[in-house]
């Protein structure tokens, strides 16, 4: 790419967004406190979530009670597609939300959010939603260009919701 081509591309990017939301849900046929008390949980990830299941060998520290406000778990990965950094649990509101904030260190270093809430929508079923809002500076949001948030990281977490409702099925 000549010159003129990357100063148009960095000049493109000052108008490109640099915020995205994704956020998958799944019906589970099971009562809503037990649902929300196994993804309370951040240990169970282990189960259903892609990343999780990418590296069974990555490091990993706990500190805190699993399940409770101020909990993090971090982890550090020779998978260059996890790398290293945290997620502690922020906020909880019982039996419909829990709050994370995600701390990436490398590959690179961002803080985004993620989220799990839970509707009954019957007596025994559940729609659990798993979201991530992100937020990519100048010229990092150049990526948004090229890769596609919803597609892959909607994939991955729907592929995890999929895989938790076969676990609370079982």
């Amino acid at each position: 790419m000549c010159c003129c081509g990357v100063a148009i591309l960095l000049i493109a990017g000052l108008f490109v967004k640099k915020d995205y939301a994704i956020e998958r849900e799944v019906v589970i046929n099971r009562p809503e406190a037990e649902v929300f008390q196994y993804i309370r949980l951040v240990k169970n990830q282990d189960n259903f979530s892609v990343w999780n299941k990418k590296d069974p060998n990555s490091k990993k520290d706990f500190k805190g009670t699993d399940g409770q406000v101020g909990f993090i778990y971090a982890w550090d990965s020779k998978n260059p597609e996890l790398g290293k950094g945290e997620q502690e649990i922020v906020n909880i509101t019982e039996n419909e939300r829990i709050d994370f904030k995600l701390r990436f260190k490398e590959p690179f270093e961002a803080e985004d959010d993620a989220y799990f809430t839970t509707e009954a929508v019957g007596p025994n079923q559940t729609k659990v939603k798993w979201g991530f809002n992100g937020h990519m500076d100048y010229p990092m949001n150049l990526m948004l260009l090229t890769f596609d948030m919803d597609k892959e990281l909607g994939g991955a977490l729907q592929t995890g919701l999929d895989d938790l409702k076969k676990i609370l099925e079982q």
